[in-house]
């Protein structure tokens, strides 16, 4: 058992993070896999203090994120509940604040896929941290526009309950023959990439292409 394979689970608010991060956990676990997490700072942090950072506060937030991935310790996995380039994402639609992008983009190099959670859930009222369905729409849309500007390999990841796990392993296990560890898998790009109908037709022609022998609609 050597280093682990590092998956990054990233979306806006209210769209099964953290419970896709513990769905894939239990998975691999009822396997016999040793799987390490890097949870969420961000949610413990409002916890301890009762409130939302204010801009000052998000490098902290980001370098902390950070490091509870950058481990050495053996596994066959790693999945972070969302990395700085979040916290980034964050600092630059409230706060105009562009400052924590090249932090956030060197350490997500670290991830061999990274997994966006869809807008198919209904949003919910959760404490300090949702700020509401139009908030939401405006961080996924400005978190998709940075990967791919950027070129970061990511996925789109959909479904409720065993939907949304199984939609996630469709894409991470047949991946981790086609690409090396440190480089971004397969990337589903779509000019509606924030409607929820458009990623479920997409996930459904990858799917017709696999059950084909195709390739699918990764790039």
């Amino acid at each position: 058992m050597g280093q682990p394979l590092k998956i990054a689970v990233l979306g806006a608010e209210c769209t099964g993070k953290s419970s896709l991060v513990q769905a894939l956990q239990a998975h691999w676990q009822s396997r016999g896999k040793k799987v390490l997490l890097a949870p969420e700072v961000l949610r413990h942090w409002c916890d301890q203090h009762g409130r939302t950072p204010l801009a000052h506060e998000q490098v902290a937030i980001a370098r902390a994120q950070a490091e509870r991935a950058e481990v050495l310790t053996p596994a066959d996995y790693l999945i972070a509940d969302t990395s700085p380039l979040m916290t980034a994402i964050y600092s630059d639609v409230y706060f105009d604040d562009l400052s924590l992008y090249p932090l956030a983009l060197q350490h997500q190099g670290i991830y061999r896929h990274t997994l966006v959670t869809g807008l198919d859930l209904p949003w919910q009222a959760d404490g300090i941290q949702r700020d509401g369905p139009d908030m939401r729409q405006r961080i996924d849309a400005r978190l998709r526009e940075v990967l791919q500007r950027e070129g970061l390999g990511f996925s789109l990841v959909y479904g409720k309950g065993p939907a949304r796990l199984a939609s996630a392993l469709a894409v991470v296990e047949p991946l981790q023959a086609l690409a090396p560890q440190g480089q971004g898998g397969w990337r589903w790009l779509c000019d509606k990439c924030s409607n929820a109908d458009c990623e479920h037709r997409l996930f459904g022609d990858l799917q017709a292409a696999a059950s084909d022998g195709g390739s699918g609609a990764g790039q």
